[in-house]
């Protein structure tokens, strides 16, 4: 059981019991806050905790020792992450969460389509299926 809580699958787990959280909170947290003002709180705490973790761990590298592949794609990834929430954000401002909560989720279908055209992952036929019913749930409840 040990060797699950040091898995990929729990922490992925962890991440969605998190993101569910993220939602709820979210959704009352920008209900008297204008969500780019309640993005920005949320970004500050954030790179708190990381911070932390960070020093805890003893994980703090110098600029020339880290890759600049890496970094670039970093970069890349923190832009798309801003814009995710930004826009996740206001869309709580003006939506339920029970509906914006899991068209969000159709990133998870978004992922696997791009992991196979930008990675070369290769899709099993359980994952095909898997985003096909996601997108199906998400049509369900959007349209619900």
């Amino acid at each position: 059981m040990s060797n699950f809580f040091n898995s990929w699958q729990f922490y992925a787990f962890a991440s969605a019991v998190f993101a569910a959280l993220t939602a709820i909170f979210g959704k009352i947290g920008v209900s008297k806050i204008d969500s780019d003002l309640a993005t920005f709180l949320r970004t500050v705490v954030i790179l708190g905790i990381t911070a932390l973790v960070v020093t805890l761990k003893a994980e703090w590298k110098r600029p020339e020792e880290l890759s600049m592949h890496g970094l670039t794609f970093l970069v890349l990834s923190g832009i798309a992450t801003g814009m995710s929430w930004l826009c996740y954000y206001k869309a709580l401002q003006l939506g339920p969460a029970s509906k914006v909560a899991p068209i969000d989720k159709l990133s998870v279908v978004m992922v696997v389509l791009l992991s196979a055209v930008v990675l070369g992952e290769v899709i099993s036929w359980k994952v095909a299926v898997g985003a096909v019913m996601i997108t199906a749930g998400v049509i369900v409840i959007a349209l619900g």
